[in-house]
């Protein structure tokens, strides 16, 4: 099932698409009209999370029952699937995106010396903005502000601290269940379901940050900096999400594109590391990190006021926003 949360006279309703996504049915009021009865599981899509698998299986018996009382989805404000979710967690999973990115870091750095070639030479030789040891070690990752969530087709107001404006080709998770230590072998069960996920960065405010060792911060903590969406797809309509193909979009014209299969830590991955010593809950929101090719850091291009970036996950569909600044 694809769940959506949609903005109806200034409230936020759960609902599903239907009619191959060109369609939205309702689900307290598909519900109400088909049983007679209010059920609490459909008030928002983190109360479905909540439910489980019964009121999943209810929201199927609904949809069942109302063939006609879909409506179409033109014109409907989309919100990010879980408007606020409980927490965030951001991962690095793509080994290409590491290499790439930190090879556009180093020519960045570079260009700004009175000889770029031999700074660029210097810093392969030392290392410097190489991936870190611990990346093949053991899953990174960081906790993103919650707050700053938007779904598909909003606005993303760019800081006025920055220039270089980037966005990251990027799906995830939610948490289907509470859970602590759980074993990697076990961890698939503990997936509800997926969407796609844009984690703008402000490039030039993180490069100056990173050589702090914590963070990232301002580079990545900005109001609109996480767009979500347009959906979450139940973790049983996704047979393999390790087979995906992602593709980004700068009006129009295609940057990048990759696949879920070159990940280097899977979700499961994630969900055993990560909870350790940790309760995980329903709803907790994990994103895989960029997509080798999926940002425009790796292909030193980056946004502009008015630009308007797509991407898209097979099987989920397509995640869309205008970037402006806040000067024009």
């Amino acid at each position: 099932m694809k769940l959506v949360t949609y903005e109806r006279n200034g409230q936020q309703r759960a609902g599903a698409l239907v009619d191959g996504d060109r369609s939205i049915v309702d689900l307290a009021d598909a519900h109400e009209q088909a049983f007679g009865e209010n059920h609490s599981a459909f008030a928002s899509v983190q109360a479905m999370i909540e439910g489980g698998d019964a009121a999943l299986d209810r929201a199927y018996e609904t949809l069942k029952k109302s063939a006609n009382g879909a409506f179409r989805k033109d014109g409907i404000r989309l919100l990010a699937p879980v408007p606020v979710p409980i927490q965030m967690r951001d991962c690095l999973c793509f080994e290409t995106h590491l290499k790439q990115s930190f090879n556009a870091v180093r020519r960045i750095r570079a260009n700004a010396t009175p000889d770029p070639e031999a700074a660029m030479k210097e810093f392969e030789e030392k290392g410097v903005f190489a991936i870190p040891k611990t990346f093949y070690e053991q899953p990174i990752y960081y906790k993103a502000n919650r707050f700053s969530v938007v779904g598909t087709d909003q606005d993303v107001l760019w800081p006025r601290y920055s220039t270089l404006m980037d966005f990251e080709l990027e799906f995830g998770f939610y948490a289907r269940k509470k859970g602590v230590d759980i074993a990697r072998d076990e961890a698939r069960d503990y997936i509800y379901g997926y969407t796609i996920f844009n984690d703008f960065s402000a490039r030039d405010a993180q490069t100056q940050e990173m050589g702090g060792q914590l963070g990232p911060a301002k580079g990545k903590d900005f109001d609109t900096g996480n767009a979500m969406g347009p959906c979450l797809v139940t973790a049983d309509e996704m047979a393999d999400p390790y087979n995906l193909t992602m593709v980004c979009r700068v009006n129009g014209e295609e940057w990048g594109r990759g696949n879920t299969g070159t990940m280097h830590w899977k979700f499961e991955d994630l969900l055993a590391h990560i909870s350790q010593s940790e309760t995980i809950y329903p709803g907790e929101f994990f994103g895989s990190g960029t997509v080798g090719n999926g940002c425009g850091l790796e292909h030193m291009k980056f946004l502009k006021h008015g630009d308007v970036v797509e991407l898209e996950v097979e099987g989920i569909g397509i995640l869309r926003n205008r970037v402006l600044t806040r000067d024009q």
